[in-house]
């Protein structure tokens, strides 16, 4: 199990290997292209903090040990870097064919932001899931955990794991959370090798970000409203286009920066207060 305090080292030499990329982006491409990576960069990373929670979820409705995640989230991020590329590739195709597709990329993110900020999903029962019921139609899911095994042999028949069942969640979670994710990258740019790099180094660093999320997810209980209005804002960006109303890259970066940086900042002051409260009232239990 990676402690806190390495998975933040490791999240730090991501995003450092993301800057050194996007240098490299700057010298041969340009300033523009620079700054689309960017952009693209952190709409991935900031949107990828309420995958991780569902990740974080899913884990805990099926009561999966530490030890046992690392494993998952690792085959489970191999899966979103494939993913992603069908997904890039015949989004790009489709928006070159029928642009006002954007338009509709626009209400969907919009909706999908709404959702989020008031939206009640924290105690949803992933063991219940429809892809589960599936899943159990095609091959038989043992009713304990084997280790970090996805497959057993029992009685010379082959097994599912719960671990392989939680893999598969997982991906299809993934799945419709590159529904909303692409489309808010198209809001900043439409070529294939800036979305799909862009998308890339933000989910490589996503293992370590998870672990320090795990640690410290109740400090971060607000980055969802943060995450929401992201969404919201790169839906009206896509929506107004329809208008001929271009919102520059600039202002776009600024205003999800400033988002995403305001809801983390919110949830530490918030959480500070609550915890010099609990201080102040077990101080004076022991007082009394």
């Amino acid at each position: 199990m990676m402690s806190a305090k390495r998975a933040v080292k490791f999240v730090l030499m991501w995003m450092g290997l993301a800057i050194l990329f996007n240098l490299g982006i700057l010298y041969f491409e340009g300033s523009g292209k620079a700054l689309q990576f960017l952009g693209g960069y952190i709409i991935e990373l900031s949107l990828s903090v309420d995958n991780l929670f569902v990740f974080l979820m899913i884990f805990t409705s099926f009561g999966v040990k530490k030890e046992y995640q690392r494993r998952t989230l690792n085959y489970g991020i191999y899966g979103a870097i494939v993913l992603r590329a069908l997904f890039i590739l015949l989004g790009i195709k489709v928006v070159n064919s029928i642009h006002w597709i954007l338009y509709i990329f626009g209400l969907i993110l919009i909706f999908s932001g709404f959702k989020m900020m008031f939206g009640h999903d924290d105690n949803k029962d992933y063991t219940d899931s429809k892809v589960l019921k599936v899943m159990k139609k095609f091959i038989p899911v043992t009713d304990i955990m084997h280790e970090e095994k996805f497959f057993v042999r029992q009685n010379a028949k082959l097994y599912a794991t719960p671990l392989f069942a939680i893999l598969i969640i997982i991906e299809s979670s993934d799945i419709l959370f590159a529904i909303d994710s692409i489309p808010a990258v198209f809001s900043i740019s439409t070529d294939p090798f800036i979305v799909y790099t862009s998308n890339i180094f933000a989910i490589l660093g996503l293992r370590s970000l998870y672990f320090v999320l795990n640690a410290l997810q109740e400090k971060f209980r607000y980055v969802k409203i943060g995450v929401a209005l992201i969404l919201m804002f790169t839906g009206v960006k896509l929506g107004i286009l329809f208008f001929d109303i271009e919102i520059p890259i600039v202002i776009s970066l600024i205003t999800i920066f400033a988002l995403l940086a305001g809801s983390i900042i919110v949830s530490l002051i918030v959480t500070g207060k609550e915890d010099k409260k609990e201080a102040e009232v077990e101080l004076k239990r022991v007082d009394l």
